[in-house]
């Protein structure tokens, strides 16, 4: 199959395309460095020429309110050209979770872009999965400082980076689902439990503070970015420890 990869240089995607590769398939990556443009549509149409797939892995490149603006514009124009293009599967990446968190912009525009690739021209799939392991550096990073990390008792799953883009490129090459495939990691934590776990692998001091207002995730609540049970999400086998430990 030709497989047209959107975002396909980024963390997820560049994953995506490899293991599509290997597997014989033509995985064609695509971003702005290579003039494909979601926003003004610019490139599209060459990029979707003779592709059986698109893979739309691009973000926002804000988490506030502008970014339902870039969610519906790209969308417009992706789904625009591979209606054109006769593309016959377009796949999606986003967020288990998304609709329970509506105070996040972030969360809503991903919302929103579901709804649009749902009621839009092309056969669709979309891929809902938990938090990343490679994010959690980053998202301490928003609350903390030289004498300890502030954050939230929010529960999350989350995976790693290589077990997304392995379930992305499953689903890419099957039938679309017209419907969604959601996926989570095979343990769930707090995210102060996940901070100071993080911390000790990295050999830093700094206590984690449990502060329900600090950071992103701080909007979320309950069980919103967690699998629910079994039937609710395939559950990936990389545990967070044994990924830091690598």
């Amino acid at each position: 199959m030709k497989i047209a990869v959107i975002g396909g240089t980024g963390l997820i995607g560049s994953q995506v395309v490899k293991i599509l590769n290997d597997d014989g398939h033509e995985a064609v990556p695509h971003s702005q460095s290579s003039g494909v443009n979601l926003v003004t549509g610019r490139g599209l149409p060459d990029a979707l020429a003779g592709a059986d797939v698109v893979v739309n892995l691009t973000n926002s490149p804000t988490f506030d309110e502008d970014s339902p603006t870039f969610f519906e514009e790209s969308m417009d124009n992706l789904l625009a050209a591979a209606e054109m293009a006769g593309v016959g599967h377009a796949v999606v990446l986003s967020i288990l979770g998304a609709e329970l968190v509506p105070d996040l912009a972030y969360y809503r525009a991903k919302v929103l872009q579901e709804a649009m690739l749902k009621v839009g021209p092309v056969p669709y799939s979309i891929v809902r999965a938990t938090q990343f392991f490679e994010f959690m550096d980053a998202a301490m990073s928003w609350t903390s400082d030289e004498t300890g990390v502030r954050l939230p008792a929010t529960l999350i799953q989350p995976m790693a980076a290589a077990d997304v883009a392995q379930a992305v490129a499953e689903v890419s090459v099957g039938s679309p689902l017209m419907g969604t495939r959601n996926i989570a990691g095979p343990d769930v934590f707090t995210f102060a439990e996940l901070g100071r776990i993080t911390l000790a692998a990295n050999d830093d001091p700094r206590p984690v503070v449990v502060d329900d207002t600090a950071g992103l995730f701080a909007a979320a609540s309950g069980n919103a970015l967690i699998a629910k049970d079994a039937d609710y999400a395939v559950i990936a086998k990389t545990a967070y420890q044994d990924w830091l430990a690598r």
